[in-house]
C-alpha cells in the first residue's frame, strides 16, 4: 500500500540515495543545483511516496526568482527503477502541483523534456534564462494562476531571502497513484 508523506529531514538520506540511483553522476553540478545550494526547499511541497514503508518516489521544490518574480523550481522528481512506468511520478506531480496552487504559488518552472512535461501543462519559457549551460529548449513553465508567466522575462536567480516559516505539514495519507496524472492542477 502506498503512502504519500511530506518529506522530513529524517528522510533526506533516503531521498538523496534515490536521486543518486536515478540520475547520472555529477547531477549536482547542473545549473539548477547552483540555484538550490544553501537554500532550503519549500516545506510542505517536497513529498515522498512509500510502499509498505520503502521509499519509492520523491519530488522537491525550491524558491527562485524568474525575471525578478517569485517562482517555484520543481525538481528533482525520481521514481525507483523497479517502480517506473506505474504512474508514481505523475501522481507526485499532480498532488504537489495542486498543493502549490492551494498554497498560493502562481508559477512553477523546471528544466526537463517538453514531450514528457507538456502533459502536465508545462510549456517552453522563451524569455526566462536559466544559468548556463542550460539548454533553453528545456526551460519549461506552468501557470498555477492564469497569466502568471505573461511578461516574465530575464534570468533565474537564487531566492535572496527565502521564507523561513515552514508551511504546515500535512500528515501522511494513503495514496492511490494508480489513477496517474495526465494534466496539471485545475485552473
Amino acid at each position: 500500500m502506498y503512502e504519500l508523506c511530506p518529506e522530513t529531514p529524517d528522510d533526506t538520506p533516503e531521498v538523496e540515495a534515490l536521486y543518486d540511483l536515478c540520475f547520472a553522476p555529477g547531477r549536482t553540478a547542473l545549473s539548477s543545483y547552483r540555484l538550490r545550494d544553501g537554500v532550503p526547499p519549500v516545506a510542505g511541497l517536497c513529498m515522498i511516496l512509500r510502499n509498505d514503508g520503502v521509499l519509492t518516489a520523491a519530488i522537491r521544490y525550491w524558491p527562485v526568482r524568474a525575471g525578478g518574480r517569485r517562482a517555484l523550481l520543481l525538481g528533482p522528481v525520481a521514481v525507483h527503477p523497479t517502480a517506473q512506468g506505474e504512474g508514481l511520478g505523475a501522481y507526485l506531480m499532480q498532488q504537489s502541483l495542486a498543493r502549490a496552487q492551494a498554497d498560493g504559488w502562481e508559477r512553477v518552472m523546471l528544466v526537463g523534456d517538453a514531450p514528457y512535461y507538456s502533459r502536465f501543462g508545462f510549456a517552453r519559457l522563451d524569455r526566462v534564462e536559466m544559468p548556463p549551460p542550460t539548454n533553453p529548449d528545456r526551460v519549461l513553465g506552468l501557470e498555477l494562476r492564469p497569466g502568471a508567466w505573461v511578461d516574465v522575462a530575464g534570468p533565474v536567480t537564487r531566492e535572496p531571502a527565502p521564507d523561513a516559516a515552514p508551511t504546515p505539514r500535512a500528515p501522511c495519507a494513503p495514496a492511490d497513484p494508480g489513477a496517474g496524472a495526465t494534466k496539471g492542477p485545475e485552473r
